[in-house]
């Protein structure tokens, strides 16, 4: 319905007299010849300059009903098109058919909003009596008939004016209530919003933490009544970093939604697939009959992430760990039931990746030892516990000791000495890599710089760069200063790199390899002939040397196969002015192998294994020959695009 003109002054006059009508229009209504006299008057004042402003007179517009019925009829049709009257003149008595009260009565079904005047020359009912069976006072008023003229028009005005004022309030009401309604709308999506994204995991969409705990409370309940069993599964992607340092956090998100898919597809819809951070997903598993459904389930979860995930042009394949524990044999809260499925799950990745475990008892002491070796290791930085340990780089045709590779040592003040493997996934896990590698840059170059001052040769010092650290954006600031601070010229730095994070992003690795080179700091690629490097890129890429892995060095002199690797690697090398070396030579027959196809240095247990700073000076003094490690043997070992930047 739409909303009256707030200057409309409509009223209905409901009386059987005639002539009545035509007294109260000549009240209530401007004729024309009302029109021409105030004219006249007008212009009579402006002739003899004496115009008053006289108030306007208001105008009504009348409309007549001869009895009560058709009063009602026309109050109901005007309502319909939207032009309601304002007010209603009734007379109290309209033989033959509804009287005055009767006629209010039908008149405020149809408009409860109309004002009332009653006009009555009689006295039929007391006002009291009006007033209850009408029960509208403050919408009623009562007329004596004969009325004055300014009578009616003081009813008119009055009761019009407040029935615009009404209107003018409620209809602001409306508004206001309106746009109460619209934001309180607004108020709950929101309030939904942030419930679900208080429950919810914001990437993948599944459930987090808080509403796993809510489920695992109501399982355990279920189960404490009806003796059944569930199983909760933790679920961790192997070398998700990778994936991560390789092609960006954009692609690792774009994994860790598909798993989500994925796993989800598995379940029934009473299961639920929460993310709990990271790359790892649990899995409720409910009403289980048999240990081995779990099991059987958690297979079938290998498989299908085994399927490649097509991100960046590239198909990328992940595999989980998967640990098992059950209510409420392997654990009574939500704390150890979690902490029993995690235990399961890092014992399968240390069985071999891609694989299922349950929990079995003594698997939480092996928890509790990474829980406590993860805390010690974020002190061990700052109580300076690591220390590099240095294995010569041996020329083969020589003997002569060039260069050595630095590996990093963790001298535990209750463990004792830690190798890399036990602790380096360890920190890539908990954030740590980072600090560890830039220390291990500064203090590579500090001890090269500290050799030349004891009187040493000149020594090349090699550090192994992780590929989080190789793609972080201070990689080129870190070595820079680690050289400025020790003092120690570009050429005597040597960074060790794995072909699988060379060749993951090779137009990205030759512009950082390309800083590394135009600085004078030699690159190797560490680990040859394990991964998956393109021909076309390896004559572009920036590099000095390779290292072959000692995979194919173990068996070279029974194996063929190993040997025709070796001496294609040799040869491919030196057709791209590289220079190769070959680690974990540890017999006689390994070197003098090496030697016959030309490669052009060796480390191993065969001259030394990694020593103490200390120790190595003193293999190097009594074992090596005596040759001085000059600029132009720095110069061989350079690439031949680093040669070039030179000139």
């Amino acid at each position: 319905m739409s909303k009256p003109s707030p200057t409309s002054n409509r009223v209905l006059l409901i009386d059987d007299n005639v002539s009545i009508h035509g007294d109260f229009r000549k009240v209530l209504s401007s004729g024309p010849e009302d029109t021409a006299q105030e004219t006249l008057a007008q212009l009579e004042a402006d002739l003899f300059g004496d115009r008053k402003n006289a108030p306007a007179r208001p105008n009504f517009e009348v409309d007549s009903a001869y009895q009560g019925q058709d009063g009602v009829a026309m109050a109901g049709a005007a309502l319909e098109r939207g032009a309601p009257y304002a007010m209603a003149f009734v007379d109290m008595r309209m033989p033959p058919g509804w009287d005055g009260l009767k006629t209010i009565e039908e008149l405020w079904k149809v408009d409860p909003d109309v004002h009332v005047v009653i006009c009555s020359a009689h006295t039929d009912y007391d006002w009291s009596e009006v007033v209850e069976r009408l029960n509208h006072s403050d919408k009623l008023l009562v007329l004596r008939k004969p009325a004055e003229p300014i009578e009616v028009l003081q009813c008119a005005t009055a009761l019009t004016r407040k029935w615009h004022n009404e209107r003018l309030v409620r209809d602001h009401m409306q508004e206001l209530e309106q746009v109460i309604s619209v934001r309180t709308r607004g108020l709950e999506a929101a309030t939904r919003q942030l419930r679900h994204l208080a429950t919810h995991d914001a990437l993948t969409g599944l459930p987090n933490r808080v509403l796993l705990d809510d489920r695992l409370t109501q399982a355990m309940a279920h189960v404490d009544r009806d003796g059944r069993t569930f199983a909760l599964m933790v679920c961790d992607l192997d070398r998700f970093k990778l994936v991560n340092d390789s092609l960006g956090h954009g692609a690792g998100d774009e994994l860790l939604q598909e798993v989500g898919r994925r796993l989800s597809g598995l379940v029934r819809s009473t299961d639920t697939v929460a993310r709990i951070g990271g790359d790892e997903f649990v899995m409720l598993i409910t009403s289980i009959h048999q240990q081995e459904d779990a099991k059987g389930l958690a297979i079938r979860a290998v498989e299908v992430l085994q399927a490649p995930v097509r991100i960046a042009q590239v198909d990328v394949h992940t595999s989980p760990s998967i640990g098992i524990a059950f209510y409420p044999q392997d654990g009574k809260t939500i704390e150890a039931l979690i902490a029993h499925a995690d235990a399961a799950m890092y014992c399968a990745k240390q069985r071999g990746r891609g694989c299922v475990q349950c929990f079995e008892g003594d698997m939480s002491a092996g928890l509790d030892n990474r829980v406590q070796l993860e805390s010690d290791l974020h002190q061990a930085i700052a109580l300076k516990q690591f220390e590099l340990y240095y294995q010569p780089k041996v020329h083969t045709d020589t003997g002569a000791v060039r260069s050595a590779e630095a590996l990093i040592r963790w001298v535990h003040p209750e463990r004792g000495v830690i190798t890399p493997d036990a602790f380096i996934p360890l920190a890539e896990d908990c954030g740590l890599i980072g600090a560890i590698g830039e220390w291990v840059v500064q203090e590579a170059c500090r001890q090269a710089r500290a050799w030349r001052l004891s009187g040493l040769a000149p020594m090349r010092v090699s550090v192994n760069l992780s590929p989080s650290q190789f793609r972080g954006s201070g990689l080129i600031h870190t070595i820079r200063r680690a050289l400025d601070d020790a003092g120690l010229e570009p050429q005597y730095l040597e960074v060790e790199l794995t072909e699988s994070a060379v060749m993951s992003d090779p137009e990205e690795s030759i512009a950082i390899l390309e800083q590394l080179s135009a600085m004078g700091v030699l690159v190797s690629v560490d680990d040859f002939g394990t991964g998956y490097s393109s021909m076309s890129y390896l004559r572009r890429l920036p590099i000095d040397k390779l290292k072959i892995d000692r995979v194919f060095i173990n068996e070279i002199v029974s194996r063929p196969e190993d040997a025709s690797i070796v001496r294609a690697i040799v040869s491919l090398a030196h057709s791209l002015r590289l220079k190769v070396v070959a680690e974990g030579v540890e017999t006689p027959a390994q070197l003098d192998f090496l030697k016959a196809v030309g490669c052009d240095e060796y480390q191993g247990f065969h001259f030394s294994r990694p020593v103490p700073s200390r120790e190595f000076e003193r293999v190097v003094r009594e074992k090596a020959q005596a040759d001085n490690f000059t600029q132009e043997d720095a110069n061989r070992t350079h690439s031949k695009l680093a040669a070039y930047r030179r000139k």
